[in-house]
């Protein structure tokens, strides 16, 4: 399959207000795409819109406002952007929630919100517009799966059931779509530099004081530029790349996992644990017992979820 040309096509982003999303949309202005941005914050999502229309005047931007939990508001969006574009060169579904919480401590309406959200939308938003996908030749699909959709450590039962998910489907959609000449890119962002610890939810049954020192802790380790991920997803998409990690912190957990498939969760515990003594010793402060973190969200909380004091890499 030849190399994935950007320049005069139309890009779907999802998840486009803020985090990985926005950094995509700017990435994507400056190769030439013109841009369909979804997402639930209107009001960051209007501010992502117009700076890339002061940067690009010579692109097509257009957002749409979408709860994507909302399967019906999500088949309305997909059609207004089906009628608008017949032929869509590349499709991102970047857009995610988080939920914190072993599996004891979340409501069966909490797990379901994630799924919604993770997969749902991702196959519903793929299904409508793969005949856009298909009209257009050398067309590209993208889904933004995790860390967490390679390995599953306790307390994210949602999160990881949903991005593993999400991989099964692209895994599976990748070699379908090859006689079609559509390319199918899996992401699995380690620790990306978000707003994914504040907007996560936590599971009603979690006791909030169980969340207290981690947020801090977990922030320290996002280090990796949302610009940089772009970079790097991008980069996977020019060359057709079926699988894109994003940062040592998804590649040495995805060595583990095929190293020891059953047990790696002793190393990520006591990993975990040597972590928290380590950020509380810098911060000089006594380590706590740590809480595993409560997945990403690139999407805003919503009013029933409260945000969450803990969030795991992307």
């Amino acid at each position: 399959m030849r190399t994935f040309d950007f320049a005069g096509g139309t890009a779907v982003v999802t998840g486009a207000a803020s985090g990985i999303g926005a950094a995509l949309a700017d990435a994507l202005a400056r190769r030439g795409s013109h841009l369909v941005l979804l997402d639930r914050d209107a009001e960051r999502l209007a501010t992502v819109r117009d700076a890339i229309r002061v940067r690009h005047p010579d692109l097509t931007v257009t957002d749409h406002v979408v709860d994507l939990a909302d399967a019906a508001d999500t088949a309305r969006v997909a059609g207004a952007v089906r009628d608008r574009h017949s032929r869509i060169r590349l499709l991102v579904n970047n857009a995610g929630v988080a939920l914190g919480g072993r599996f004891d401590q979340i409501t069966l309406d909490e797990f379901g919100w994630v799924m919604e959200v993770n997969f749902r939308a991702v196959v519903q938003l793929t299904h409508e517009l793969l005949p856009a996908l298909k009209a257009e030749p050398g067309a590209h699909l993208v889904t933004v799966s995790s860390l967490f959709g390679l390995i599953a450590p306790a307390g994210q039962t949602a999160y990881a059931a949903s991005k593993f998910a999400v991989r099964g489907f692209t895994e599976a959609l990748r070699h379908e779509l090859v006689d079609d000449g559509i390319g199918v890119t899996s992401v699995h962002p380690g620790g990306i530099r978000t707003r994914i610890a504040r907007n996560a939810r936590v599971g009603s049954g979690v006791p909030a004081e169980d969340f207290a020192g981690d947020l801090r802790r977990f922030e320290q380790l996002l280090t990796i530029d949302p610009a940089r991920a772009a970079e790097v997803i991008l980069t996977g998409v020019r060359r057709r790349r079926g699988r894109v990690l994003i940062g040592w912190s998804a590649k040495l957990p995805d060595l583990l996992g095929r190293l020891a498939p059953a047990s790696y969760g002793r190393f990520v515990a006591t990993g975990q644990r040597l972590l928290t003594r380590a950020l509380a010793r810098r911060a000089g402060a006594p380590a706590a017992a740590p809480t595993p973190p409560g997945p990403v969200d690139r999407a805003p909380s919503t009013p029933a979820g409260r945000p969450a004091p803990g969030s795991p890499p992307q």
